[in-house]
């Protein structure tokens, strides 16, 4: 049997002292939902602007319930995730990528370091996309410039899904949050005059949960050179399993004075999703475990990291499990449930697929702890090395998160 390496998953109207939007100075903005972001917008010098980071996947081979292979591979995916397609369209969404850590420099990060960051321990990919601050309906707001198709990855799964948000990046329109929208009565389809270094109109493409704490804008990489963003501002980590303090003091030692380095598994930091669903892997297992009593969410996560690392590998295995989860079809059909009420149990869905999970490990006994939870284990993926992986990372998100 071959052990799987898989790893997981987890706005802002400011009060700035910028003397003018063309060439503003560095500005802590307070944000809509609570968090505080550094952003800066003017002349700088471009460095190379909008890398997608770098992947360190681990081999295939997982097991889910009744299967174990590897996530089928799709020819001509760049290693980034990112594929170039032309302008206003966008590649569908296909993994995700929880981030850990949101980094916010003071200036462009240099490729050097961003490698740097890559090649850290435990850390398996990073992005590093520009931002700056912009004036929109008289109001300071911090915004990210990103390339749609790769930077979907690592929204909350909720707005990866949904096509038309960064189809509208594709095609120069811009994306708020949720919040942004309502307290700044935004709507649909009309245009706006976004300020900065220039103030071109630009329309708006839609609202979503961005889960991004500080940043309560998103456009294409394209407009954000176009209005004057700092390319390369801010890097995110995806870490599973990492100790997040640590790495956070590595961040600060690689970016050096100034940079923001955010831990987004805070509770001040945590967004949810439309109609008040989860945000993110991690509250998908926290509220998929209350279904069943004595169940503790870790294990949830402990089995989405090995067998998906969080969705990034939800492909069909070679033999031929599907989704984060990574269910048969058969016993799909037996334990898959809709989680989020639109009347499908759709097997890629992680909506669907986490409290599935549940299901599955309740039914078999694992609400009962002790053995009962190790044959559920078991029953999901017949091997004992697997049991012994899913209860020792069980207990490292529990000290982590505790």
């Amino acid at each position: 049997m071959t052990r799987s390496t898989r790893s997981p998953d987890t706005s802002m109207v400011g009060r700035g002292t910028a003397r003018t939007i063309i060439g503003l100075a560095l500005t802590c903005a307070l944000t809509l939902t609570g968090g505080v972001v550094a952003a800066l917008t003017g002349d700088r010098p471009p460095s190379e602007r909008n890398r997608s980071g770098t992947v360190a996947p681990g081999p295939a081979g997982a097991e889910g319930p009744a299967g174990r292979g590897g996530p089928e591979t799709t020819a001509g995916d760049s290693p980034s995730g990112v594929t170039n397609i032309s302008e206003g369209q966008v590649a569908a969404f296909k993994r995700a990528v929880p981030p850990d850590l949101l980094a916010v420099a003071t200036t462009s990060i240099d490729p050097a370091k961003a490698r740097a960051i890559g090649r850290l321990r435990q850390v398996r990919e990073v992005i590093v996309v520009g931002g700056g601050a912009v004036r929109l309906q008289g109001n300071k707001i911090n915004a990210f410039a990103v390339e749609p198709s790769g930077f979907r990855s690592w929204t909350p799964p909720g707005t990866a899904r949904r096509q038309d948000l960064w189809a509208a990046l594709a095609a120069d329109r811009f994306v708020v949050s949720e919040s942004a929208a309502r307290t700044l009565r935004l709507q649909d389809g009309t245009d706006y005059p976004i300020a900065a270094k220039t103030v071109p109109q630009i329309t708006m493409g839609g609202s979503g949960a961005l889960g991004l704490p500080g940043v309560d804008m998103l456009v294409g990489r394209e407009t954000g050179h176009r209005i004057g963003l700092v390319p390369d501002l801010a890097v995110m980590v995806n870490a599973p399993g990492a100790d997040l303090g640590a790495l956070s003091r590595r961040l600060r030692g690689i970016l050096g004075g100034g940079v923001q380095v955010l831990n987004l598994h805070e509770s001040r930091y945590q967004v949810s999703g439309r109609g008040g669903r989860p945000g993110g892997y991690l509250d998908l297992y926290r509220q998929a475990a209350t279904g069943c009593s004595g169940l503790s969410w870790t294990v949830l996560a402990a089995i989405g990291q090995i067998e998906s690392a969080h969705g990034r590998n939800a492909g069909r295995s070679s033999a031929g499990a599907l989704g984060p989860m990574q269910f048969m079809p058969a016993t799909w059909r037996a334990y898959g449930v809709d989680g989020d009420g639109d009347r499908r149990a759709d097997i890629m869905n992680p909506y669907d697929a986490v409290p599935s999970a549940a299901k599955y490990l309740c039914a078999n006994g694992a609400g009962r702890g002790g053995q009962s939870l190790y044959k559920a284990v078991f029953a999901y993926n017949h091997a004992h090395w697997y049991v012994r992986d899913v209860l020792e990372l069980a207990k490292a998100y529990a000290r982590q998160y505790s």
